[in-house]
């Protein structure tokens, strides 16, 4: 016999999205939710992720609305003291354990864990086959459309011959015995903090090869921060930027010389701007491995030897491949994030999820019509290519301008801590908060419409 589970929301995905969209949607709405996650805990691909990764932002800007990650700490001593705190692996998962308890406390949100959604409002049970259903009228919210792949979880997209060694990043931490050399196969954040990682630990750069089949443009992570003046700021320094670019290489050069934008090696113009922040520290790091592979993607690896299209590279017979690679910004088509089938969850600003999944919680519980909230709420896009950071900071600056004229959202987001661009109830001013908006009322119009141009969209 089918059970029913009453709900008025299906929430599939209990990640950062899922939870983001949850949480914010029962603070203001007395409605019921259903999770339903194939994992058994929720937290989404953190619980597979490898055991040094920590977020690339301020912990502050990650999680959900009620609850601020990490409490607003400032780092006390090492590289980044005076910046936010950045939360690691274990911190993540136990915040989403507190947070589905305080969700669940509420009696109205139940966690179906080690269950898959089959379409159609009906739930199966991984382990027994068992069928749930939800009423008619229960609102399906997809959670899972951009949901990452991490490597863990995720085969090589490359061939692997008998005898090579290759091994997902999750598995540096655990070796027993250290090769003579470590190849390094991904361009992105994972990577980078695998070389990190590993130069740390006192391993030499020149036992490093870096496979990177395209250079990446990495955001200053001093600029991406908590504090108003800063991040507005920076902001309003791209708007400016922007406003009197020739071409994209041309902007994100300019960037560099204002510190926004930094990138591994001043002699190779990145292709990529998926845009995660880095410390300097990193970059010092980073630098010092001087190996690095520019073949595009690799085909195969075998005992001794990597394989490109366009030929061969030789690397040590005992060489540990380590696969960073995988798609942990998936680059799908948007759609409405309010659709009669699904609501989609999707970015709204420029980057920051979290913030979006909120946003779109927020607007489902206190708006009735789905084309004002589609309104209020276009989707935005991650970066991958120039031409897409562009669009995504095109279509996020305007999604913020919608949202942003309603006065009711504005003064929520302005009490949500994962609202980048928030200026807190009570703050006190300064005269370099001053200057950023200023800067940013003057700059803003001219940067996105230029920026529209050169990422390929229509003027509004």
């Amino acid at each position: 016999m089918t059970r029913r589970v009453e709900a008025d929301y299906l929430v599939v995905g209990a990640g950062a999205s899922g939870m983001a969209f949850a949480d914010a949607l029962v603070d203001h709405a007395d409605v019921r939710v259903a999770l339903v996650d194939r994992r058994p805990e929720v937290g989404g691909h953190w619980r597979g992720a490898y055991p040094f990764v920590r977020l690339h932002q301020a912990s502050s800007f990650y999680g959900v609305a009620s609850t601020v990650l990490g409490g607003g700490r400032i780092q006390q001593d090492g590289p980044e003291a005076g910046l936010h705190e950045r939360a690691d692996q274990p911190t993540i998962c136990a915040y989403y354990d507190e947070v589905l308890e305080r969700l669940t406390a509420t009696g109205r949100v139940e966690l179906l864990a080690e269950h898959d959604h089959l379409g159609d409002g009906v739930i199966a049970a991984l382990g027994t086959g068992e069928r749930l259903e939800v009423p008619e009228r229960c609102r399906v919210v997809d959670a899972r459309y951009l949901a990452p792949e991490i490597p863990a979880e995720s085969p090589p997209r490359f061939a692997v011959a008998d005898g090579a060694r290759v091994v997902p990043v999750n598995d540096l931490v655990g070796l027993e015995e250290s090769p003579s050399q470590y190849v390094v196969v991904g361009s992105g954040k994972t990577a980078t903090d695998a070389c990190v990682w590993l130069l740390g630990r006192g391993v030499d750069p020149g036992a490093i090869c870096w496979v990177r089949p395209r250079d990446p443009w990495m955001l200053n992570r001093t600029q991406v921060q908590p504090d108003p003046a800063v991040y507005l700021g920076m902001v309003a320094d791209m708007m400016r930027a922007a406003a009197g670019a020739r071409t994209l290489p041309d902007l994100f050069l300019e960037l560099e010389e204002a510190g926004t934008m930094l990138r591994v090696d001043r002699a190779v113009t990145p292709t990529m701007a998926k845009a995660p922040t880095l410390g300097t520290w990193e970059l010092d790091l980073l630098r010092t491995v001087e190996d690095v592979v520019r073949r595009g993607h690799l085909a195969s690896v075998s005992r001794g030897r990597l394989d490109f299209e366009d030929g061969s590279v030789a690397v040590a017979d005992d060489a540990l491949v380590v696969n960073c690679a995988a798609d942990g910004l998936k680059q799908r088509p948007r759609v409405p994030i309010w659709a009669p089938e699904a609501i989609t969850l999707q970015p709204v600003r420029a980057g920051f999820p979290c913030f979006g999944a909120a946003l779109a919680g927020y607007v489902e519980a206190t708006r009735d019509d789905d084309a004002e909230k589609n309104r209020l709420c276009p989707p935005s896009s991650f970066g991958n290519s120039l031409a897409d950071w562009a669009r995504m900071n095109v279509l996020g600056m305007r999604a913020s301008a919608a949202f942003g004229a309603e006065p009711d959202i504005r003064a929520w987001a302005d009490q949500v801590a994962l609202n980048p661009a928030r200026i807190p109830p009570g703050h006190p001013g300064s005269p370099a908060l001053d200057d950023a908006l200023a800067a940013l009322q003057r700059h803003s119009g001219p940067g996105v419409a230029r920026l529209a141009e050169l990422g390929g969209l229509p003027p509004v």
